[in-house]
């Protein structure tokens, strides 16, 4: 599996580009650059690297990972996938969220709906949906063989936050306890920071010793 990560955004959002090595099928996770010059390095490295775009995938709906879905929409032509629970966070309600928090640019609606245990496939490569709501109500990981995409639930040492609108720490007790769960040389990578593994979080990331 190819997996380029680029850091974006006010917010240092971690925007990753996953691909299949046989097929150069691809998808982009978490665009949240809200300019066109970090819009177009990973541009650049998706036409450089020969890769087809064939989904954008949010890991929940806050600007600072969908701020560029329109950006990628409009270059590659592809479709906006979001878990059904964040699917109002976009499109008319999200531009005045992103407006509001000072964002240029946001989310146009979403063109698929995922839901828990959905698989994401491109190329020979596939990615299976795990709600982990907690820091938003539809927030979800992509679970893949070797990795496990936790958006902004699980960072390294860390947790995402649970006092925004529609966030819940009981829901987030729960979605790390699902992660934790998960094999120990799994390779996480997190919505924002550095990447770590599941084995390192269960042994010190004190939110995981629950």
């Amino acid at each position: 599996m190819i997996v380029q990560m680029f850091t974006v955004g006010k917010f240092l959002t971690n925007c990753y580009v996953v691909g299949c090595e046989q097929t150069k099928e691809a998808i982009i996770i978490d665009p949240g650059f809200d300019d066109h010059f970090e819009a177009e390095k990973i541009f650049k490295f998706i036409d450089e690297n020969a890769l087809t775009l064939k989904f954008i995938v949010n890991t929940h709906g806050h600007p600072d990972h969908t701020c560029g879905n329109e950006m990628v929409k409009e270059r590659f032509n592809v479709s906006i996938l979001i878990h059904e629970y964040d699917a109002h966070t976009l499109g008319e309600e999200g531009k005045k969220i992103a407006e509001f928090l000072g964002f240029e640019n946001s989310s146009p609606p979403a063109d698929m709906l995922l839901h828990d245990e959905d698989l994401v496939k491109f190329g020979r490569t596939t990615l299976k949906v795990m709600h982990t709501p907690g820091h938003s109500r539809g927030g979800i990981s992509l679970l893949g063989e070797k990795e496990v995409f936790t958006g902004d639930t699980l960072f390294a040492s860390s947790i995402g936050r649970t006092d925004f609108p529609e966030s819940s720490e009981l829901d987030m007790r729960s979605s790390l306890k699902k992660l934790a769960n998960l094999p120990n040389h799994l390779v996480v990578y997190p919505g924002h920071g550095p990447t770590t593994t599941i084995g390192e979080e269960k042994r010190g990331n004190p939110f995981l010793q629950l």
